[in-house]
């Protein structure tokens, strides 16, 4: 098998895989890293959302080869205690119930307040439109989104 060199979470890493791998399975399986969670497999559920030079991306429909020299921030890089803007505010308003999507959630909010510092319902709608949380908490998840932002409930 090839090596690849994928920077992950501000880390050179170096692995060994085919080129067609998806980036979910090369994160989960030789990395370690399983905070992006399989859901679908056809990037309809956003589970195994990462962000990519800063874009949200669904891990499962990206592959290795397609990576070269992009960087990957998965849910483990936003911080290692917790202490991201968006997890603090996941906790404080109570989004997650199962928590399955959550990870995904999140990063797509990190890849939205990116872009949009103080999105509006209709900017916080569209991103997650293609997010499916099966535990339903999708206004906890604005209002979480909100708060981070710097506004409030």
């Amino acid at each position: 098998m090839p090596l690849y060199k994928i920077k992950v979470n501000g880390v050179q890493r170096s692995i060994d895989a085919v080129a067609d791998m998806p980036l979910l399975w090369a994160l989960r399986d030789l990395m370690d890293l399983t905070g992006s969670k399989y859901g679908c497999g056809i990037g309809a559920c956003g589970a195994c959302t990462v962000l990519l030079d800063g874009a949200e991306t669904q891990s499962c429909q990206i592959t290795v080869g397609e990576i070269g020299h992009k960087s990957v921030t998965t849910i483990e890089g936003l911080s290692k205690d917790g202490s991201h803007p968006l997890q603090k505010a996941w906790v404080e308003q109570d989004v997650p119930q199962c928590g399955y999507c959550q990870t995904g959630q999140i990063m797509a909010a990190a890849a939205l307040l990116k872009r949009k510092p103080h999105p509006t319902d209709a900017d916080i709608d569209e991103t997650f439109a293609h997010h499916i949380c099966r535990c339903g908490t999708y206004q906890r998840i604005r209002e979480a989104v909100k708060v981070a932002a710097g506004g409030s409930k």
